[in-house]
């Protein structure tokens, strides 16, 4: 049996590590821990996360896609 990490949706009220900003980039360390980043930092840090990083859930596609019905 292969055990699967799953992280929940990040909400509006996480928020980047470095700016405040909302958070849209969660990065689970190897060594333990989670930064969390918005946008802007999760594109300017990717190839330092990549490699300290066991995770990476890239949520930032959020920031262009089409409201759904719903949230209209």
């Amino acid at each position: 049996m292969t055990a699967v990490l799953t992280t929940p949706p990040m909400t509006a009220a996480e928020r980047c590590d470095r700016c405040g900003a909302q958070a849209y980039v969660r990065v689970l360390l190897a060594s333990g821990g989670e930064l969390l980043f918005c946008a802007h930092h999760g594109r300017e840090h990717s190839a330092k996360l990549r490699e300290v990083a066991a995770e990476i859930h890239d949520e930032s596609a959020r920031l262009t896609a089409a409201p759904s019905d719903a949230e209209r």
